[in-house]
């Protein structure tokens, strides 16, 4: 069928075949159907939905546009976890070798910063020689060694998502479930999973605000992966505050490594952490029950085999094989260090987030065009807690910057997200929910 006859269709709000799908990606992957048309395609999308399996043929058609990863020779279960991206959430480089030093392997394909929110990608960066986007060789050698790699998108993976988002970017159709659905599961299922964990995110900091914008999207993730063959639940949990208590690039690569040898750990990113894992190790088939995945998760933790396979991930692909140990003097370091000072004394009652993030961009910690570089030193630390009781004049954050000037603003930026109040909240729910394949 013609493109123009697709996007009638979908105008229409008719349900398309799984060959009209695939048959357009296909054109959209080939480059024979035009900008215009996968925009006028995307919009009738954005303004009629897709049916569950309409959703599902869009996300097997992505997929199948570039490679799919084989790991069928690998000894063990195949699993990864998604985040849709929050401040102060580096769960990743934690979660991924507590999974894996409980027996699983997890290649975790992961991006770069988004917005407002932190990349996974931008913070393996920031480590010396780490080969962060490596060949199929090198990280199949590294996922072996150490049973996980984290990882950025290689070219051949999903290609047609990648046209697709550019246009979606630029068309104001970046807000569509059924999309966003396909986008993400793509690229997972691109990448060989058996199974897949997905911690959704709600709260100030997050893309969707709403828990039940999140529940929705959740929901058509769940129901989509389970659809194209790929075990799949999710965790909606809350980005009402920062997940950690550091937000930048190396700030939150030393977060992870105190996390991980157990010189520090933040609660809530200590609760969300052991939650996926959890969750990932029973889905995995390695856990009987949420309860004993925990167990499982906590004992690599504490008993530091969690530790020792983020150090041999690091060393396989390209870092220090003694970053964990000397971690401090591997990190990049702004030159200037500037306290937020509380403006009186109370409790902290509320944070905006994503002013949190922004500040972060604004150091130049993230982009604000998609090819600007990132400054991997500068970022925000010892951010205060909601619930934590403060003075006046001791510290809310402090701000690590290249300049004056810079430090200033982001310090003055913080300072107006942070709500003080006479009494203490009450604490919400780090985990709010969980969604299963009905």
């Amino acid at each position: 069928m013609l493109p123009q006859e697709i996007i009638r269709r979908k105008r229409d709000d008719k349900a398309l075949s799984a060959d009209e799908i695939a048959g357009f990606v296909k054109g959209l992957t080939a480059g024979t159907v035009s900008e215009g048309q996968v925009a006028a395609l995307a919009m009738a999308i954005f303004f009629n939905g897709m049916n569950r399996d309409e959703a599902v043929a869009l996300t097997l058609a992505m997929r199948d546009s570039g490679d799919v990863l084989d790991w069928s020779d690998l000894p063990g279960p195949i699993t990864d976890k998604h985040s849709t991206g929050g401040i102060g959430d580096n769960v990743s480089l934690m979660l991924a070798p507590i999974v894996a030093a409980c027996g699983a392997y997890v290649p975790m394909i992961s991006g770069r910063g988004l917005g407002h929110t932190g990349g996974t990608l931008d913070k393996m960066d920031s480590i010396p020689g780490y080969v962060s986007q490596p060949d199929n060789k090198l990280f199949r050698i590294a996922v072996l060694k150490s049973g996980c790699a984290i990882i950025g998108q290689t070219a051949n993976l999903a290609p047609a998502d990648k046209r697709l988002y550019a246009i979606r970017d630029v068309t104001a159709t970046v807000e569509s479930i059924p999309l966003i659905t396909a986008s993400i599961l793509s690229k997972k299922l691109a990448a060989g999973l058996q199974s897949l964990v997905l911690d959704v995110k709600a709260g100030n900091g997050a893309f969707m605000a709403r828990s039940r914008d999140a529940a929705s999207l959740a929901t058509s993730l769940v129901e989509v992966a389970n659809g194209a063959g790929l075990r799949t639940s999710a965790l909606i949990t809350s980005m009402d505050e920062p997940l950690a208590s550091a937000a930048g690039n190396a700030v939150e690569v030393r977060n992870a490594v105190d996390f991980l040898t157990g010189r520090y750990r933040d609660r809530r990113l200590e609760e969300v952490t052991l939650a996926l894992a959890a969750e990932m190790l029973q889905q995995a088939g390695i856990a009987s029950s949420n309860h004993d995945g925990a167990r499982r998760a906590r004992q690599v933790l504490d008993g530091g085999a969690a530790a020792e396979t983020f150090s041999r991930m690091v060393s396989a692909l390209g870092g220090p094989a003694d970053f964990v140990e000397n971690c401090p003097s591997y990190l990049p370091k702004a030159p200037l260090e500037v306290a937020v000072k509380a403006p009186r004394d109370g409790f902290v009652t509320g944070i905006e987030t994503r002013d949190i993030g922004m500040a972060v961009v604004a150091l130049g910690g993230g982009r604000i065009k998609p090819d600007d570089s990132v400054d991997h030193a500068v970022g925000i630390t010892r951010l205060l807690a909601v619930g934590a009781e403060v003075r006046a004049g001791e510290a809310l954050a402090l701000v690590h910057a290249r300049s004056g000037a810079s430090a200033e603003a982001a310090a003055a930026a913080v300072r107006a997200a942070y709500d003080l109040g006479d009494t203490r909240p009450t604490m919400r729910k780090t985990v709010m929910r969980r969604i299963s394949p009905r």
